[in-house]
């Protein structure tokens, strides 16, 4: 049965006990019948903003209850949400609200400046709480992204704003799910995943901010089944004492998806260890939905480093610069074609995708497929950095650099060199106790056995804040291009480790 996401509160409020909980972050919690009351209080207000069907909304909230009476309430004016980080700055949230024209932003910081807005604050008073039957929505989200460019698109996703009750949910998520979201709810992955629990009938747990320790304590409190990370939080959970790692009951837990980021192999070694290969997974795909792969913890462990195989819904080419195949077991760029071809689950606003006459489309990637038909990613090609005619991937790199003591994360890039077109710099955040000095010091001796010695970093730059954000992504391109600049401004940034700094002395 199809059911219109404007009315999964109510299909569940009124088929749950009384008082069961849909949503909670922290001590707030929303029952299913408060979630649908709310949700249409809101959706009224907004209409009275003047939200019509067809139209976009822009949420620009924290993680927390009021996102979800929010993107509901939208749905239930027969409009689709557009998640953006209520901390963008004015530039880029203007240039993304361009594309969108969004008929209202609900959140979102003051400046932006946006020509119709309600705060994040805003309580919908003096709105009737009851029932909507609204039309059901063309696009059920538009998710944005920056790009390999850095320009803002927006996605729109062609699927309508309707969930199959009857269907067999996706990605392992059992019917009445226990779900933890520790993301960011501006990114795709979470916004999905936490919905999807919603849509199935399930208890949906949500951190207002990503914490390695508060993540166990809620897996074992909630009796949590399922929850999708990013490398960046397995890497900090990994990073917990031994003793508080184990401190916790984590037997619920079926299923843990990981997604939206390179994953270091020597990190999904020890999660496989530690939880086993039958509750690991991992998901390589774009917010397009071309084309997925999907790999068992237990299948990895038999082709290590790789994201499994294309599914039945599309194709798979690894295609070279001569824009042909390349052989199995050669490098070139992932192509995919959905088999109801193309625009059949997506278009942008603001972009064009990269599509080759013979529909094929392309996401940036590159990777190469073993002779039985398992796909390895390198990198983005616009991440690569080129040393001396030598292709180095950053992840790589940065998968090898992180597991190093003393380093929380790591982004590399590649800085321009006179004499060998870039060279490899490392941008790494340390554990609060580590020292960058003895870190660079040591990160030759650390990688001899790991690296190649042309992939090692030749500088090192120690930041105090993550270089990556809470769902994983970094903006290398941006990263770049800024120390790019510092390097032609004469800017002190970079760390040398002792013996090439009595060199360069």
């Amino acid at each position: 049965m199809l059911l219109p996401l404007s009315d999964v509160p109510r299909w569940y409020a009124e088929r749950k006990p009384h008082g069961t909980i849909a949503v909670r972050h922290g001590q707030d919690a929303l029952t299913w019948d408060e979630l649908e009351r709310g949700a249409n209080r809101r959706a009224r207000a907004f209409m009275a903003k003047g939200v019509k069907p067809g139209d976009f909304v822009a949420i620009g909230l924290p993680n927390g209850n009021a996102f979800f009476e929010t993107s509901f309430a939208v749905w239930k004016c027969g409009a689709t949400p557009t998640s953006l980080s209520w901390r963008l700055p004015r530039g880029e949230a203007a240039a993304v609200l361009d594309i969108l024209k969004p008929a209202l932003v609900v959140g979102g910081e003051a400046d932006w400046n946006a020509p119709n807005r309600l705060p994040a604050d805003f309580v919908p008073e003096g709105f009737s709480d009851e029932p909507l039957d609204p039309p059901v929505a063309r696009y059920w989200k538009a998710m944005t992204s920056g790009g390999s460019t850095g320009r803002p698109k927006v996605i729109l996703d062609h699927h309508p704003a309707v969930t199959d009750t009857a269907a067999v949910p996706p990605l392992n998520i059992p019917v009445g799910v226990s779900l933890l979201n520790p993301g960011p709810l501006y990114h795709n992955a979470p916004f999905i995943v936490s919905h999807y629990a919603l849509f199935v009938g399930g208890q949906l747990t949500g951190l207002t901010k990503f914490d390695a320790e508060e993540t166990l304590r809620q897996i074992e409190r909630e009796r949590v089944q399922w929850v999708n990370f990013v490398p960046t939080m397995m890497h900090r959970i990994w990073a917990l004492p031994e003793s508080v790692r184990n401190a916790y009951d984590l037997s619920s837990l079926q299923t843990v998806f990981h997604m939206a980021a390179p994953m270091p192999p020597w990190l999904k070694e020890n999660w496989i260890a530690w939880l086993g290969p039958e509750r690991i997974w991992e998901l390589y795909g774009g917010t397009e939905r071309q084309g997925a792969c999907i790999i068992s913890g237990t299948e990895w462990l038999t082709h290590k480093g790789s994201v499994g195989k294309i599914g039945d819904m599309a194709k798979l080419r690894i295609i070279g610069e001569d824009g042909n195949d390349v052989a199995p077991g050669e490098t070139g760029e992932i192509y995919f074609r959905n088999n109801d071809g193309k625009d059949a689950t997506y278009h942008y606003l603001g972009a064009e995708p990269k599509r080759r006459a013979d529909g094929w489309e392309s996401l940036g990637d590159i990777g190469r497929l073993d002779a039985e038909g398992y796909l390895y990613l390198g990198d983005r090609l616009a991440d690569m950095v080129l040393r001396g005619g030598a292709n180095i991937y950053p992840a790589e790199v940065e998968a090898a650099v992180s597991e190093a003591p003393g380093v929380r994360s790591c982004v590399v890039v590649g800085l321009p060199d006179p004499e060998l077109g870039q060279r490899v710099h490392a941008i790494i955040e340390p554990e609060p106790d580590a020292d960058g000095q003895v870190i660079a010091d040591g990160m030759a001796e650390f990688l001899k056995d790991r690296l190649s010695r042309y992939k090692h970093p030749e500088s090192f730059e120690i930041v105090g804040a993550p270089p990556r954000d809470d769902s994983g992504k970094v903006r290398r391109t941006l990263l770049r291009d800024e120390r790019a600049a510092w390097t032609k401004q004469g800017r002190a940034f970079r760390i040398l480790p002792s013996k090439a700094r009595a060199h360069a002395e």
